[in-house]
């Protein structure tokens, strides 16, 4: 990181690199910057061109790519080549909503108009317009569309801004290294080859019923899908767990772990949040409905609520659906759905805590905030969106930090578990996971550590033909099969522990254990409450706020 951070300093081209890797585009006939104190730099669109198409580097180019090493320059022809697989609908949604618009705005403080004006409307229509030609939205295209001579940078600011994020990617580093070393130094020796496999399948089957649940109850209908778990073969009443899925996502993102509980005897019920599933989402980037609305951070709790009431109606007349227990209820939720569920566990929106973040200064390393600062435009009241059925909650990549603030996330009394991926750059691990656990006061506490892990590795298989949002495979991150291990034995071990409390599992919820798991690169790590103050005084040590 170091040694980046020396390249970006000493390097013309660097600003250049880093914002073309970060964004599609960045000029137009020529790309202009002043670099202090050596005076006014500038490079044809027609040089950049020639080196994406041809690799050729023409007498003006070589001035800057003599500054950077070769495997640099294959980064950036890898970048300046690659084709961003969106439609012009779906960049023109995303540009007009509320989130896209502030995203703009910021960049164009970065890529100014020839007259130095904000990019914003420049960029924004470049971005749709190199979106619908027939070359599709590349770099160099996205150039050739900005509707002005000359793009210019401010190289000052993008200086500025590469150091910041330097400096926020070498202590998140800091920080995962010390959570392993933790681990490690409370690691004990059992023999886990001795114990039963909590990642294997359980000895009963199951059965899936499909329900359509309509609540009338709110301003507008809404119709929630949901799939219903049963194992066979074992006595009830079961313990029940629900899945809330997190932004363009299913029933089928964690069918996976709905499968593995019901065979070890747990009823599970998968539902659609009809306000950000991935239909609804699909018919926003095709320009069918509005962007994600503020109402849904109420309505996704009141959705599980009025599952469960539902379910509770039902199972005294529907056969396929008694016994379940009420009484042992426990919910997981990823990302936007590990607010759900951690809402659900006691925690309230915190509108003193969103007011204070929610600045134009807003952080731009942390895109979960861009989503909770749009919670800003709700009415200020008290949501009560608890619901007491709830004993355990278990939050993957969760969005926390801002929406709860600790005042908020203190009250939550129920046993939690926190999944951090240290890859994740939708919901940063060390603030909207590593410094939440540290803020809960329930005794049950853990935070699991995912090392090379992205916000996407939880998730089933994603299909890049046919998934919602087109993900670049960089941000998918390695092979998650591990990750899907993990989480299938640490889910078990959490839910028999905590929910049905069986004390025989509580030893699967040891450092030790995450360490017999863990398989490279996914490495896993694993941390109980004896280990959240430590960690609070070293994240003091790390950065003020990270």
């Amino acid at each position: 990181m170091i040694l980046l951070k020396k390249f970006w300093q000493s390097s013309i081209l660097g600003l250049l690199w880093t914002l073309m890797t970060a964004t599609p585009g960045m000029g137009a006939e020529r790309i202009s910057f002043f670099y202090p104190p050596f005076g006014e730099f500038s490079l044809s669109l027609d040089s950049l061109a020639i080196f994406a198409q041809k690799g050729k580097i023409t007498d003006e180019f070589s001035f800057y790519a003599r500054r950077v090493n070769p495997q640099q320059l294959a980064q950036l022809r890898e970048v300046l080549q690659q084709e961003f697989n969106v439609t012009p609908t779906l960049v023109s949604q995303v540009s007009y909503s509320p989130i896209g618009e502030d995203l703009i705005d910021r960049l164009g403080g970065l890529i100014r108009t020839e007259s130095r004006q904000n990019g914003f409307y420049a960029i924004r229509g470049a971005l749709i317009l190199a979106a619908a030609s027939p070359e599709g939205l590349t770099v160099v295209n996205f150039l050739r569309h900005f509707p002005s001579p000359t793009v210019r940078l401010n190289f000052t600011e993008g200086l500025k801004l590469v150091d910041d994020l330097s400096q926020v990617l070498e202590k998140r580093d800091e920080v995962v290294t010390w959570i392993q070393q933790e681990a490690i130094a409370h690691g004990a020796p059992i023999n886990w080859k001795q114990r039963p496999d909590l990642a294997a399948s359980g000895p009963f089957t199951w059965r899936r019923t499909e329900l359509i649940l309509r609540d009338r109850s709110r301003d507008v209908l809404r119709i929630i899908p949901t799939d219903i778990y049963l194992p066979q073969g074992t006595a009830p009443p079961f313990p029940l767990i629900v899945i809330s899925h997190g932004i363009a996502s299913d029933r089928s993102s964690f069918a996976y772990l709905a499968e593995h509980l019901a065979s070890h005897g747990f009823a599970v019920a998968v539902l659609e949040h009809p306000g950000s599933n991935a239909e609804r989402v699909r018919r926003y980037l095709t320009g069918l409905a509005g962007p994600l609305e503020a109402e849904e951070f109420i309505n996704r709790p009141l959705d599980i609520k009025f599952l469960l009431d539902e379910l509770e109606r039902r199972e005294k007349s529907d056969p396929n659906l008694q016994g379940l227990n009420f009484e042992q209820v426990g919910a997981m939720g990823h990302s936007f759905g590990g607010y759900t569920v951690l809402s659900l566990a006691g925690a309230k929106i915190n509108f003193d805590q969103l007011q204070q973040d929610c600045s134009p200064n807003i952080s731009s390393f942390n895109l979960s905030l861009f989503l909770q600062c749009q919670v800003t435009q709700l009415e200020v009241k008290d949501y009560a969106l608890q619901d007491d059925r709830i004993k355990a909650v278990l939050a993957i990549n969760p969005v926390s930090s801002s929406i709860f603030g600790e005042s908020e996330i203190s009250q939550i009394r129920v046993p939690v578990m926190l999944v951090a991926n240290s890859q994740d750059i939708a919901t940063p691990m060390v603030s909207e996971q590593v410094r939440p656990f540290t803020w809960l006061t329930t005794p049950n506490k853990y935070l699991v550590l995912i090392e090379n892990a992205t916000h996407f590795s939880a998730i089933a298989q994603i299909d890049p033909e046919n998934n919602v949002l087109p993900i670049p495979p960089a941000l998918l991150g390695p092979n998650p099969a591990p990750a899907y291990s993990y989480l299938r034995a640490l889910n078990l071990a959490f839910w028999e522990a905590h929910l049905v409390n069986r004390p025989e599992y509580a030893s699967y919820l040891r450092p030790s254990y995450a360490q017999y798991l863990s398989r490279y690169p996914l490495n896993l790590s694993l941390l109980n409450s004896s280990s959240a103050d430590p960690l609070s005084q070293a994240l003091q040590e790390f950065t003020p706020r990270l």
